[in-house]
């Protein structure tokens, strides 16, 4: 059973940190993005270092069509030598051009373009008087100046919500992009709880973008969304507070919220998660085998990290060290904060070569970390894993509740295989 009594670390004192921090760019968003939006492009006003990026990331095949792409900014662009509005105009129209299956185009800036200061919000209201109706330009930042590399989704769907429809009926909205497959699994379940309609941000395609209003009810599926959260405040919409929906117990209480919102009683979604639920906690403890009794300690980097130590504390029997985000909402992250254990710091922002010390002194089982200290750490001889992975990875819901436990217990098995083959090795390490 689940224990919802004990005293949670809402109330505890927050480290708050800013130095030098260790961050992925927040173009990278665009990865997922492009996939889920089917009639979006997005044109990034960059360098040729962020066309490298995305195509690395995105692991682009030579004969691929993407739905993404970078207009270069040139040394006479960033001089100030060529008009950077009018060589953006007439990359945006041959775009257009060859690509007629566009419906929605989004300029995103990036390190370069904030640099020189082109101004991208005004070129998306020209380009959509110059497009529109048929294709609708909006503009975000995914510059990793100041992002981590999740910002790069929340700063995109914070720019759709002042553009969508005005609507008086009640409707679940569902916020954050999910892999197809995973989003189905939720439509599913809240259409046999008994919920509907409900609507998704982001949408497919354009058509299908929801209308947002006062009685507009909305559920977050990713802990990163902080702007699309006040944009949607600011339309009139509503927050169903709630865990996220990661593991077994998460999913179960998020849909119970979403379900009590709208009038549903939490036996009638016992009743209908039974099943999935059962299968999620089979898988899951499969992996606690490995993972019961180990030491954690999450770096700031996606923002998952509140939601995922809640998870692996509560239903894997792990211990956190130390929870670090990047950003720290209350009323977003409360209701998971409520549900971890107090004991563990709480840190939000990073000094770096302040935390790899408090690393080093305490020595988890696992760090949780982005790609640049995942290596040296390995070196040291502690155990890591990529932050990055837990983002392209499908992981909400129950029927990816084993598979997100299996990430966290893959490197300490490794480890574990490793240590056993080369004990000398393993030794030298430490």
């Amino acid at each position: 059973m689940t224990d919802l009594t004990q005293a949670g670390c809402r109330s505890t004192p927050v480290l708050r940190e800013r130095g030098q921090r260790e961050v992925f760019c927040g173009l990278t968003g665009i990865i997922w993005l492009h996939r889920k939006m089917q009639d979006a492009f997005f044109l990034v006003v960059g360098s040729r270092t962020c066309a490298h990026l995305l195509q690395s990331a995105a692991g682009v095949m030579i004969f691929a069509e993407p739905r993404f792409g970078t207009a270069v900014l040139e040394e006479k662009d960033l001089a100030g030598i060529a008009d950077a509005n009018a060589e953006l105009d007439r990359e945006v129209a041959r775009l257009l051009a060859r690509r007629p299956d566009i419906r929605q185009l989004f300029l995103v800036g990036s390190c370069p373009s904030e640099v020189i200061k082109l101004d991208l919000s005004r070129a998306a209201e020209r380009l959509s008087v110059t497009h529109g109706p048929t294709v609708r330009v909006l503009n975000f930042s995914g510059s990793g100046i100041e992002t981590t590399f999740t910002e790069g989704e929340d700063a995109c769907l914070a720019s759709m919500v002042p553009t969508l429809r005005e609507t008086h009926d009640k409707e679940l909205l569902i916020v954050g992009a999910l892999p197809d497959v995973v989003e189905d699994q939720a439509l599913a379940l809240l259409g046999q709880i008994g919920v509907n309609p409900v609507r998704c941000l982001p949408a497919k395609r354009a058509e299908l973008d929801p209308a947002i209003g006062p009685n507009t009810r909305y559920a977050l599926t990713q802990p990163f969304l902080g702007e699309t959260h006040a944009a949607l405040q600011r339309r009139g919409a509503r927050i169903i507070s709630a865990p996220f929906p990661f593991g077994a117990e998460g999913t179960t209480l998020w849909l119970k919220a979403v379900a009590a919102e709208f009038g549903i009683g939490p036996d009638k979604v016992d009743a209908v998660v039974a099943a999935p639920r059962a299968r999620a906690e089979k898988a899951i403890a499969a992996a606690a085998r490995t993972l019961r009794g180990k030491r954690i300690f999450f770096m700031p980097d996606s923002q998952l990290e509140i939601p995922l130590a809640r998870f692996l504390t509560r239903e894997c029997g792990m211990e956190a060290v130390e929870i670090s985000t990047p950003y720290l909402h209350s009323d977003i992250h409360g209701p998971e904060l409520d549900l971890i254990a107090a004991g563990p710091t709480l840190s939000e922002g990073q000094d770096v070569d302040l935390q790899l010390d408090r690393v080093r002194t305490t020595r988890p089982d696992l760090t949780v970390c982005g790609l640049g200290l995942a290596n040296p750490l390995e070196a040291e001889g502690l155990a890591t894993k990529w932050a990055i992975e837990l983002v392209f990875t499908p992981v909400h819901f129950y029927e990816q509740a084993g598979d997100l436990a299996a990430l966290f217990a893959r490197p300490l098995r490794r480890r574990e295989i490793l240590a056993a083959s080369h004990p000398n090795r393993m030794e030298a390490a430490e």
